[in-house]
């Protein structure tokens, strides 16, 4: 070449634009790999995992990689039939096909454009099996069972814990969308029409956007489901001084201030807290809002109420956050286990004499419910179990024969259902 030649310039291959309605099947794709791959929480993986995207396909994104955590087990009996070659639980055609099948099998999205929008995802990978395999099954008429199979894993757990019933209910809960509660501020707060499960509770199906219902604007009730309203209708009615531990996002918080109690809320996540200020400066509840960690901070005086909603593995929220499916593994429940002995322990000794310290988890995990009272009653003589009284719980919740409560998949299911949590109401001795 002369010395007078120009350089070729350097030659860019660009990969073909995506399809319209590629970006939330991406985004869709990265929030499965935070989940089963990372373990995250999905709502955590949300943010990161669909920068960039507005919100109608921000809410795509979610609802395809939520429903296919509904779904996994099944899609990938579906997967599995219809191909010899074995694919690796995290391979990228796996998930490629479960967000393709679940779109056209659950979410109603016509074939040809589920394909066409998650082909892209396997750019430099198996196209060709992604698309057979696809092919075949919606040619071959393949469906998904009406009860989804719950992950293997927890259904042996849960059987072991509770019986095969129990599983089945459980089955049949992540089958359908939950409804939504509303607890109210007092009994005649102006409030949507709905199924009262108690005089301060509303239960709502296929509502509105949250924020357009009516006493939204005016704060009258919040979002939170019966079971989850439990914990604080234990407490009673004040006056007096309560603790509310890991008190975000602030449903209790506001059961007590509403209850006329004197409430300092703890929360150790800024982000958090956060939440929990607009919570109640929405619905107009006094509180005192502190950020510390409950194992380095201690309140300056007894306090005549606590409620611990300790943290968990939240196995009993699974019908709204069906990741916790895939994350909660024997290692997280152990580790969560430890930590309620301590944060329980450390808050015994915060309650008067004559005081009131309710003790909550939502989850359907024996170790972080049962075995906790087991142990604390052993270690703590000087409290004792006060059971419910009649007509302290809402219609449909008893308490078991231990004087605790134990809401279970099956609880209210042919009201719609509810979470699964663990509480039970203490007693300190007097002195």
């Amino acid at each position: 070449m002369s010395s007078s030649a120009k350089p070729r310039p350097p030659v860019h291959h660009r990969r073909p634009a995506d399809p319209p309605g590629t970006a939330p099947r991406r985004a869709a794709l990265r929030l499965l790999d935070a989940v089963l791959r990372r373990g995250e929480p999905l709502e955590a993986a949300l943010p990161q995992a669909t920068r960039g995207l507005e919100g109608p396909d921000r809410g795509l994104a979610h609802a395809i990689a939520a429903e296919t955590l509904r779904r996994l087990p099944d899609l990938d009996s579906l997967i599995d039939s219809a191909t010899r070659q074995v694919l690796p639980e995290d391979a990228k055609a796996r998930s490629a096909l479960r967000i393709a099948l679940v779109q056209t099998l659950a979410l109603g999205t016509p074939p040809h454009a589920a394909i066409a929008t998650v082909l892209p995802l396997v750019d430099g990978g198996p196209r060709k099996l992604v698309h057979g395999v696809f092919g075949a099954l919606t040619r071959g008429g393949a469906t998904l069972p009406d009860v989804p199979a719950l992950p293997p894993a927890i259904a042996a757990r849960w059987r072991a814990s509770w019986g095969e019933d129990v599983v089945a209910a459980a089955a049949r809960a992540i089958a359908v969308p939950p409804p939504l509660d509303l607890t109210l501020a007092a009994p005649d707060a102006l409030a949507p029409e709905g199924d009262s499960l108690a005089a301060d509770q509303r239960r709502l199906r296929d509502a509105a956007p949250v924020a357009q219902l009516p006493g939204f604007t005016e704060g009258t009730w919040w979002v939170q489901d019966v079971a989850a309203s439990l914990p604080a209708r234990l407490i009673g009615r004040g006056p007096g001084r309560a603790l509310d531990l890991c008190a975000a996002p602030g449903g209790k918080t506001m059961q007590l201030a509403a209850a006329r109690w004197d409430v300092t809320a703890l929360e150790i996540s800024p982000s958090r807290a956060a939440r929990l200020h607009e919570n109640l400066a929405r619905t107009k509840q006094p509180a005192t809002v502190v950020i510390a960690d409950a194992m380095d901070w201690a309140p300056s005086e007894p306090v005549d109420a606590l409620l611990l909603d300790a943290p968990c593995s939240a196995t009993g929220i699974f019908r709204r956050h069906p990741d916790v499916l895939y994350r909660a593994h024997a290692g997280i429940i152990a580790d969560m286990a430890a930590l309620q002995a301590q944060l329980f322990d450390r808050a015994a000794a915060w309650v008067r004499p004559g005081g009131r310290l309710v003790y909550a988890t939502c989850s359907l995990e024996p170790e972080e419910g049962e075995a906790q009272l087991e142990r604390f009653l052993a270690e703590h003589p000087d409290y004792a179990l006060e059971p419910p009284q009649p007509g302290e719980l809402p219609h449909g919740f008893a308490a078991q024969s231990g004087g605790y409560l134990r809401t279970l998949p099956g609880t209210l299911e042919d009201a719609g259902g509810c979470d699964g949590f663990f509480i039970v109401r203490l007693v300190r001795a007097s002195a």
